[in-house]
């Protein structure tokens, strides 16, 4: 499986907003490896938090910059959907299952969505151009 630059692709930089308040707070670069997608923190837009460590990350990744951390892996193609791989929240420390789909006529805003069983997140990012 392969993407492409077409106007329904991922590839490229987005910026996120924080779900509740709107506000933009980073941009995630979305990249092609192994056949699937992944998205990387290349910006931090609230300079306060421009150095901030991810304390609550396991592994390899503890006590790390969030700045460059791989925050979505392992997402495929699913009809309209982008599926089947995860999300995380650096601050909460937290990996959730992961959908994105474009927004209907918009191939500049998707819509990420992280669940958790039952309930859910939802983020609304805009590519940058």
């Amino acid at each position: 499986m392969s993407f492409n630059l077409s106007s329904q692709s991922l590839i490229g930089k987005w910026k996120t907003r924080h779900e509740s308040s709107g506000k933009a707070i980073s941009v995630v670069e979305f990249f092609e490896k192994n056949g699937k997608l992944f998205g990387k923190i290349v910006e931090i837009l609230e300079k306060e938090h421009e150095k901030n460590l991810c304390k609550r990350c396991k592994g390899e990744e503890k006590n790390k910059p969030i700045l460059g951390l791989t925050i979505i892996k392992n997402m495929e193609k699913d009809g309209n959907y982008y599926r089947k791989g995860t999300i995380f929240h650096p601050v909460l420390g937290k990996t959730f299952r992961c959908r994105i789909k474009f927004l209907k006529n918009d191939s500049n805003k998707i819509q990420v969505r992280g669940y958790f069983l039952f309930l859910f997140g939802t983020q609304y990012w805009e590519r940058i151009l």
